[in-house]
Parts: structure tokens; C-alpha cells; sequence
């Protein structure tokens, strides 16, 4: 019986392994098209589309440091928030070409003097077929409101060809996340004191029901727990190295 038990951690832990070590997924749109998401780390994300890029809080200085002027240009540059692990002066210019599409929350737009700052309930049509909305993200917890208060961070919903792809940015599981509708995609964060814990990331999940959801911003948190707890849940959690 213990050879038994101790094979399966065996197993659980080279499965969680090798689809952290995965970078990248692909999805369908309903129209038909390919999107691929490219996991960096910890929130930064490249998401290609049509031959369009699209990056969600590009970071470069923190291990492993990332120099993104390795990457392809930016159609689209989204950034949640002004915290340096989501805001990097240095990674803008190396992404953006004057032709990028820049949009931020508010002190971020006060910091870089470009693009467009989006307050939570704003939306944005980039194309015919893609779509933003920012969305609130905040603490609730005593105690933790200083983190992220409320109406000053953004979340985003992407609609890429009717893909719906929810990034949460640095939030607990609020009520708003009630009013999300037919989320395909979901990242969601999971680190204390600063975003949710396991058990809030678990309950999100269940209210927002995305098809896929990637826990993200997690650092050293067991995240394979969320897998565990959403065991039956009927949504597809892919565990990538976000810490």
C-alpha cells in the first residue's frame, strides 16, 4: 500500500511538473481561427491571433528575466495595474511600436503618457472580431484592501472571434465575478497576502464556470490543490509555470 501511494505522488508530481514545463496552448475560436497562448510567467502573457499579438503585462527583470525585445511586436498591450510585476517601463518600448493598440488602468496611463486608460466597466473595439472589456479587480479581505482598492486595477475580458479569454489581474474572488458570462478561458490568480488564496480561487471558479481555467501569479503556493479541489467540477485546469 505505501509502494502504492508512493507511486501515485510519483506520478502527480511528474504530471504537474510537465505541464508546467508546457509554453504554449491553442484553442479555436467558434468562427474557426487558432489562438495560442504563450505562457511567460508569472502574469505575463502572450496570446497570438491572427497574426495580431497581444500581451498582458509584459515583465522582463524578474526571474527568469524575460527580454521581450526577443518577442514579436505588439498589436495590443494590456496592463492591469502599476505594481512592478505587472508594470515594467522597460518591456513597453521593446514590445511597442507607435502603431501598438496601449491600453492600462489610469495611474498606469499617468505613467507611460500613451494609449488609452479603461476604468472598470469600459470597453474598447479593437477590430470586428476582437473585443476588450476591462473589469474590477480588488481585495476584500480586512486587512488586504491596501493591496488593490477598489475601482483603481483592471481586469480583462478578451473576445477574439467570440473566444472569451477572462484575465483577472490582482483580485479576490468579488462579486462582480457573478456577472461574467460564457468565460472560455479563465487566469486567475492565487498568491496570499496580495491576491486570492486556494480555496477563494476554487469558489471564483465555480461561480465564473470557465471551459479552461489557468491559475496564474501563484509563486509558491501548491497550486496543484486548485486541480484537486475542482476534481468533478467540470472545468479543464491546466496547471503552467506561473509563479
Amino acid at each position: 500500500m505505501k509502494t502504492k501511494t508512493l507511486l501515485m505522488a510519483l506520478l502527480l508530481c511528474v504530471t504537474t511538473w510537465a505541464q508546467a514545463a508546457q509554453k504554449q496552448d491553442t484553442f479555436t475560436t467558434p468562427g474557426g481561427k487558432t489562438v495560442t497562448i504563450n505562457h511567460i510567467k508569472h502574469a505575463s502573457i502572450h496570446i497570438e491571433y491572427e497574426g495580431r499579438n497581444i500581451y498582458i503585462d509584459p515583465v522582463g527583470n524578474l526571474e527568469p528575466k524575460t527580454d521581450f525585445s526577443l518577442y514579436p511586436k505588439a498589436n495590443i498591450l494590456l496592463i492591469t495595474h502599476e505594481h512592478f510585476d505587472h508594470y515594467d517601463q522597460l518591456a513597453i518600448p521593446q514590445l511597442c511600436t507607435p502603431a501598438t493598440a496601449v491600453y492600462t488602468n489610469k495611474a498606469v496611463n499617468g505613467k507611460i503618457h500613451r494609449g488609452i486608460a479603461l476604468s472598470n466597466g469600459d470597453s474598447i473595439v479593437y477590430a470586428q472580431d476582437i473585443k476588450i472589456w476591462a473589469v474590477p479587480a480588488y481585495n476584500t479581505t480586512e486587512g488586504r484592501e491596501q493591496f488593490h482598492p477598489k475601482g483603481r486595477d483592471n481586469g480583462y475580458i478578451l473576445s477574439l472571434d467570440g473566444l472569451r479569454i477572462y484575465i483577472a489581474g490582482d483580485t479576490e474572488d468579488i462579486p462582480e465575478m457573478g456577472d461574467l458570462k460564457d468565460i472560455d478561458i479563465a487566469f486567475l490568480p492565487c498568491n496570499q497576502p496580495y491576491t486570492m488564496t486556494i480555496d477563494q480561487l476554487v469558489r471564483a471558479a465555480k461561480v465564473i464556470q470557465p471551459k479552461v481555467l489557468f491559475p496564474y501569479h501563484y509563486s509558491e503556493t501548491p497550486i496543484n490543490q486548485v486541480r484537486i479541489k475542482l476534481n468533478g467540477s467540470g472545468i479543464n485546469v491546466k496547471i503552467r509555470d506561473y509563479k
